[in-house]
């Protein structure tokens, strides 16, 4: 009770208060000044040689005698006066808080605009009505990019189905054919059938990445022997593009993760260079340990991304390349989970770009390093 009453009455706006100060000032102001105005006509008028036969003088004089009277009433009216204003503008003040308060649950772009007596509302009304905003664009915009990306997979999808179906059933059709054309065609079949496992991962990752809470299982990994292991399974990626893959790493480099998550974070990283590295290139892996982090570096060569698009690059569902064909490229949730994996770990992972080379800087406090 006394933490609640102290948080009360500590409010950075106290309106009720300033308001009551105002109400006993006014009061008092206007009694004041009518004492005063009271007694200095009471002096100018004695300054005057007036005749008893003028009129002025006995209406004068008649309300001398009435002023003990007159004066409670002239005060006691002003406080009545004043109270009804002061009881009336704070209903103003109400009346105004309510229609801005029913705005803010459909704002729009013109901003709240109060009485001078209430800025501060105003100003913490128009801060929260940008906040809606902002949040009603962000969440528009991930809907849509979801729902773009529903509509991709979807075709994504049927296109290797469609294939996978057609050579299956040219085999079940044509039992005649060479050994050479069946295992070609079995090779097809198998592909797409890889690609429509794919995309079916990512409608699970989407869920994943959506509905799931990250939760980590710590144990001592070797970064180093990780990544070394995971460079030798993307082999056969590589020389699709003709890439190379260079690892520039310390004999151990040993961390307290998640292994099945980070190992999570270095197969998106090495895919995404994979997709977007210049053909015969070489992707470089290093890393480094100091005294106050762990940090590995993954770089490869490819066209410079924009600035806007690089401050974008770790969104959800978001792709620096437009077109969705079903062999390059993913959900666009690769990046980002990736950096939910990392920041969940209490690292950092940004990325840069210039020169035509995009790099990606992953960082660990060292407290995770043993």
């Amino acid at each position: 009770m006394n933490k609640q009453k102290k948080t009360r009455f500590s409010t950075p706006y106290p309106f009720a208060r300033k308001l009551t100060l105002k109400y006993i000032l006014s009061l008092f102001a206007f009694t004041v000044s009518l004492v005063i105005l009271v007694f200095l006509c009471a002096f100018l008028l004695s300054r005057i040689t007036w005749q008893r036969e003028d009129l002025l003088y006995r209406l004068l004089s008649a309300l001398k005698g009435l002023l003990p009277i007159l004066l409670p009433l002239f005060i006691a009216a002003g406080w009545i006066g004043i109270s009804l204003y002061f009881l009336h503008r704070p209903g103003l003040y109400l009346d105004e808080l309510i229609e801005a308060a029913t705005r803010l649950s459909q704002p729009d772009d013109d901003p709240i605009v109060l009485s001078e007596g209430i800025k501060s509302a105003e100003n913490q009304l128009n801060l929260v009505r940008m906040q809606v905003l902002n949040s009603m664009r962000a969440a528009k915009e991930a809907e849509q990019r979801k729902n773009d990306l529903i509509v991709y997979l979807a075709h994504d999808l049927k296109t290797p189905l469609t294939s996978v179906i057609g050579y299956l059933t040219l085999l079940r059709d044509e039992p005649q054919l060479s050994p050479e054309l069946r295992a070609r065609y079995t090779h097809i079949a198998l592909d797409k059938a890889e690609r429509l496992e794919d995309l079916i991962n990512e409608f699970f990752d989407i869920t994943r990445f959506n509905l799931s809470h990250l939760e980590l299982e710590r144990c001592p990994t070797d970064l180093s022997r990780m990544l070394e292991q995971m460079a030798s399974e993307f082999e056969p990626f590589f020389a699709e593009k003709s890439l190379r893959c260079a690892l520039s790493l310390p004999p151990r480099l040993v961390c307290d993760c998640d292994p099945d998550k980070m190992a999570r974070v270095f197969e998106n990283l090495l895919r995404n260079a994979c997709h977007y590295s210049l053909e015969g290139s070489e992707i470089s892996v290093s890393g480094f340990l100091n005294d106050e982090a762990l940090t590995l570096i993954f770089c490869n060569p490819s066209k410079t991304i924009p600035a806007e698009k690089l401050a974008r690059i770790f969104d959800q569902f978001f792709r620096l390349d437009a077109s969705r064909g079903t062999q390059t490229g993913g959900s666009g949730l690769g990046l980002a989970i990736a950096r939910e994996i990392v920041e969940a770990h209490g690292g950092l992972l940004r990325a840069e770009s210039a020169d035509n080379t995009v790099s990606f800087i992953l960082t660990l406090p060292a407290a995770a390093v043993s």
